[in-house]
């Protein structure tokens, strides 16, 4: 049996049901979170990295979304920390809070006081692949004005659906979306970097990004332990065909090397240089291998 928290109670998630009706189903109405931990063998420790600042943007989403959260963020650390011991999750695990309107009523409007809040646990891994085989993507990325890509709303992943079916059928990987005007944005669900020489370049948040949190500490690790210069600025799909190294970040995805992309490769077509040492010290920082970043990681099990 697995457990999940359901407004309010710790059940076994086979028995969570939403009616058909609901209208966050219908409509999209909701905002969502993903969150990692990792084991540590031989600290007999699960780990969950950045806890607060994921925990942070999901309250943020809500506030933009009109969607408010219903627990506040100390609370939600607590019911994860006790969701994941009720499971007994000695593995690495994807946390999922979800957050939406929570009637069955049929005008798809923002003012329904009931926000449901679930949090669920995944165990399987998200991507397998030591690299990836990418496509810029014929959808444009949605825009700042349609639907916020700086926050995680359910609605938008449509977006993303779309994105990673045609990449699919293919024959890739993965997709890389454009803005609507032209400068690459990021990917189906990923952060995207570019190595030229000693810069390491990643959209800004304005070409309509998720400011995402591996994404800051792919930006950290670059700058404080590569030496590198790390650059946020617009660049074209022409610049990403022509780059020493391209990779993804994300929450469920990590550090992940990108070796191809519209059939171009990508260097030498194996994982860089630089995209290999970030990989590393992220996979060491997670599971707090490394002591300056410890306070990124929160321990779920007392000594």
């Amino acid at each position: 049996m697995v457990y999940m928290f359901d407004n309010g109670r710790f059940i076994d998630e086979r028995a969570t049901t939403v009616n058909v009706k609901n209208k966050g189903l219908n409509y999209g109405l909701g905002c969502f979170e993903g969150i990692r931990g990792f084991w540590n063998e031989e600290q007999q420790q699960l780990f969950v990295f950045r806890l607060e600042d994921h925990l942070n943007r999901f309250h943020h989403s809500g506030r933009v979304l009109f969607i408010p959260i219903p627990y506040r963020v100390e609370e939600l650390a607590e019911i994860i920390k006790q969701l994941l011991i009720i499971n007994k999750v000695k593995q690495d695990v994807y946390i999922r809070p979800i957050c939406f309107k929570g009637t069955n009523t049929l005008r798809p409007d923002l003012n329904d006081p009931f926000n449901h809040l679930a949090i669920y646990l995944v165990f399987t891994e998200y991507e397998p692949k030591p690299a990836l085989r990418t496509c810029i993507s014929s959808w444009t990325r949605i825009g700042s004005n349609m639907i916020p890509p700086q926050v995680k709303p359910t609605a938008g992943y449509l977006n993303s659906a779309l994105a990673i079916h045609e990449s699919d059928m293919n024959g890739f990987d993965e997709a890389i979306f454009l803005t609507a005007e032209g400068n690459v944005c990021e990917g189906a669900a990923e952060n995207i970097f570019i190595v030229r020489g000693d810069f390491v370049v990643t959209p800004p948040i304005s070409d309509d990004i998720l400011p995402g949190i591996t994404r800051d500490t792919a930006m950290q690790i670059a700058g404080k332990e590569l030496g590198m210069t790390v650059v946020e600025q617009s660049f074209t799909r022409v610049e990403v065909y022509e780059a020493d190294e391209v990779f993804f970040t994300g929450t469920a995805v990590g550090i992940k090397p990108v070796v191809e992309v519209d059939r171009r490769q990508i260097g030498d077509g194996e994982p860089g240089p630089v995209t290999t040492r970030i990989q590393r010290i992220y996979d060491q920082l997670v599971r707090r291998e490394i002591s300056i970043y410890e306070s990124y990681t929160f321990p779920v099990y007392e000594d």
